[in-house]
């Protein structure tokens, strides 16, 4: 919840119209995002939007399967328990992880 956010990040309302204005911007599809992430040594999967200037060039099966793996975690945190994280120890939220998991792709 954006009431949660720290105090030094403003009012929870703000909070929300940036991100939000981040989101319509395109902001995964940002030069200084995708330096960040070489200068780290990550290679970003990121395509590019349809409007850019220069196309970006991108590996088609690695963020197909990058999608898959985000729309796991996206099915799994359907679960209460896994989404809100109810369990204190480290174990037992391995465990509720483990028994959504199952859940949700086995049956």
């Amino acid at each position: 919840m954006w009431r949660d956010a720290p105090k030094a990040y403003g009012p929870h309302k703000t909070i929300y119209n940036r991100f939000i204005r981040w989101s319509r911007l395109g902001g995964y599809d940002a030069n200084s995002l995708r330096k960040t992430l070489r200068e780290n040594g990550t290679s970003p999967v990121i395509p590019g939007r349809r409007n850019r200037k220069r196309a970006i060039r991108y590996d088609r099966q690695r963020y197909r399967s990058r999608h898959l793996i985000e729309n796991a975690f996206c099915r799994i945190k359907d679960f209460r328990r896994v989404a809100t994280r109810y369990d204190k120890l480290a174990a037992n939220f391995l465990s509720a992880v483990a028994l959504a998991t199952a859940i949700a792709f086995w049956l």
